[in-house]
């Protein structure tokens, strides 16, 4: 099983086709109109969210040092438009996100707060997975979510896996500890992960399963698109075929 599923090419162009599909959500709903899977959230909050996320990363993944920034999160400033004008706004710092991450060298260093490789790629990965899933809430608060096309949710959910995870970044806190076999259906993927109360490790085979060392254990299936969403917690986990301990899922939960 191979854990990355992308490339620089890969990513941006999936940078790509989610940004428009985003716009076009924020520009027909209300700006005042409530995110129902960002509890709390109005369309312009969303925005401005994912906005600053995009200047954020302008301004540190190029510098060619693995140092952290300055700010270690996205700063969202006080005095970010609002109402109609929050459309504009969002698309010029996504404009300009693309144009950086197209022009930045994947090996060139850079700071990440994961337990990976600090190189540029890890920021060509991540905006193209922050995007499509928010590209989800925007839609779905017009009642009109899309699924994340199947070979970049596949890659996004690897990402959880072997990023978020890793970085200790779940929901919640938990000491089960069991395995966990996911497939994605449309996609010929599937992963196999060892929980250790407060560790993941992903594995690159299934042997696990041939030994009783972990008797708590569940298999889920479903749609790649369906498991990233359901990772992240946009959607339950029962959209997905799960046999097993199915509370062992609640432990990858993220974002």
């Amino acid at each position: 099983m191979s854990r990355l599923h992308g490339s620089k090419d890969f990513w941006v162009a999936g940078l790509r086709a989610e940004g428009p599909a985003f716009r076009a959500a924020i520009a027909e709903a209300p700006p005042d109109a409530e995110v129902p899977s960002c509890p709390e959230w109005t369309v312009t909050d969303l925005a401005h969210h994912l906005g600053s996320i995009y200047r954020w990363v302008r301004g540190h993944a190029g510098r060619g040092v693995t140092t952290p920034p300055e700010s270690r999160k996205a700063p969202v400033p006080a005095d970010l438009p609002t109402g109609p004008a929050v459309v504009d706004w969002w698309q010029q710092e996504y404009t300009e996100l693309v144009e950086t991450l197209d022009g930045l060298d994947p090996e060139l260093p850079a700071w990440n707060w994961a337990p990976q490789a600090k190189k540029a790629g890890f920021w060509h990965r991540r905006m193209a997975h922050e995007t499509a899933v928010h590209r989800w809430d925007a839609q779905m608060a017009i009642g009109a979510g899309e699924p994340v096309e199947a070979k970049l949710a596949v890659d996004g959910v690897s990402e959880v896996l072997d990023t978020w995870l890793p970085a200790g970044r779940r929901q919640l806190p938990s000491s089960r500890q069991g395995v966990v076999h996911l497939v994605a259906t449309d996609a010929s993927q599937e992963w196999f992960l060892r929980l250790r109360g407060e560790g993941v490790a992903l594995l690159d085979t299934g042997t696990l399963f041939d030994s009783d060392e972990h008797p708590a254990r569940v298999f889920a299936a479903g749609t790649a698109s369906d498991l990233l969403l359901a990772l992240y917690g946009r959607v339950l986990f029962d959209v997905l075929e799960v046999t097993g301990d199915a509370t062992l899922l609640d432990c990858l939960r993220t974002g």
